[in-house]
């Protein structure tokens, strides 16, 4: 009898897994880069399940991640055109389009908390308008997810001034990134975050740049010994939704969304100086040298950058003139 008895239990347990579920009245597919474990995933899952229990079940939402359907620099194409509700991507994937977005590229532009906080402001004076350009591509930004702030890595010796990089290889992960470099001295090297281990190992590069919370997801601490806390660019994701499907939605839909983002665009923003903390911690228990640049090493960086900025304005128009006056103001 008690084996009759667990069979029912396990069929009865299997029905309830298998019996249908009441179809949502709106489903929303997000595309996302990086693992559902990274903290833009999890921000996801907040939005996600403050959503569905927001509207009770009304709104279900489905979380692609690790490039399941797009790649980072596809989703602003798939977002604008419709082929994904929603979708997550580097701000300055919106660079063909906007090119003022990579304002938060320009280098020590936002090299504080502080300022990146004023700088990201919803509604603010360089979020605002870069939100409305963005819009013109067909895509919604939702709200905005903090990465991090710009670092350093290198070996034995810190990377405080220009001086530090003249004649070496330098890893970046941008074109305007890229140019910094080259106008301070060094031979940028465009590598993926996936390929960063392999090229310090092998002395591909001489020196890296990346967030420090990459520092602690790959382990870099095996193949660099020292940060800089240059910050010298900010790294930004947006939350995008299809505007066509968006102007679609039943008005109190569009408000559950609305305030989910809302939270999750404050939960990440107020959790990445401690998501960054105990990333230099780990760090620094794994045997990596921190180091601080002083006022007058940020000057001389500053000074060598000043083509980024002509450069910038020049590729920006009228959009770019009127962020770049909007930051200088932050300072």
């Amino acid at each position: 009898m008690k084996s009759l008895s667990r069979g029912a239990a396990a069929l009865s347990v299997l029905a309830v897994l298998a019996a249908p579920t009441e179809a949502a009245e709106t489903t929303l597919r997000i595309s996302l880069q990086l693992p559902l474990k990274s903290h833009l995933g999890q921000n996801l899952l907040l939005f996600k399940n403050e959503v569905e229990k927001t509207s009770n079940g009304e709104i279900e939402v489905q979380i692609y991640d690790s490039a399941q359907l797009y790649k980072d620099k596809q989703v602003p194409q798939a977002v604008g055109s419709g082929a994904i509700e929603m979708g997550v991507a580097s701000l300055t994937r919106y660079v063909g389009d906007v090119p003022a977005v990579d304002i938060f590229y320009q280098p020590f532009m936002f090299n504080s908390e502080n300022l990146i906080r004023k700088a990201t402001a919803k509604d603010g004076p360089i979020r605002g308008p870069i939100d409305t350009a963005i819009l013109g591509t067909g895509g919604r930004v939702l709200w905005w997810q903090a990465y991090g702030a710009a670092i350093m890595l290198s070996k034995e010796k810190a990377i405080v001034s220009p001086e530090s990089i003249k004649n070496k290889k330098i890893r970046v992960f941008g074109k305007t990134l890229g140019e910094f470099v080259k106008a301070c001295g060094g031979a940028p090297t465009l590598i993926s975050g996936s390929e960063q281990f392999l090229a310090y190992q092998r002395g591909t590069v001489d020196v890296g740049m990346t967030g420090v919370s990459g520092v602690k997801s790959r382990k870099l601490w095996e193949v660099m010994d020292t940060i800089t806390k240059t910050q010298h660019a900010d790294i930004e994701f947006v939350v995008v939704i299809n505007d066509k499907f968006w102007q679609g939605l039943p008005e109190k839909h569009k408000q559950i969304i609305l305030a989910a983002a809302a939270k999750a665009d404050a939960d990440v923003r107020d959790r990445i100086a401690q998501i960054e903390s105990d990333a230099y911690a780990q760090a620094t228990q794994n045997g990596m040298k921190i180091v601080e640049p002083s006022s007058a090493d940020i000057t001389q960086w500053r000074e060598c950058a000043k083509p980024v900025y002509d450069q910038y304005l020049q590729a920006s128009g009228n959009l770019g003139k009127q962020l770049l006056q909007a930051a200088q103001k932050l300072e």
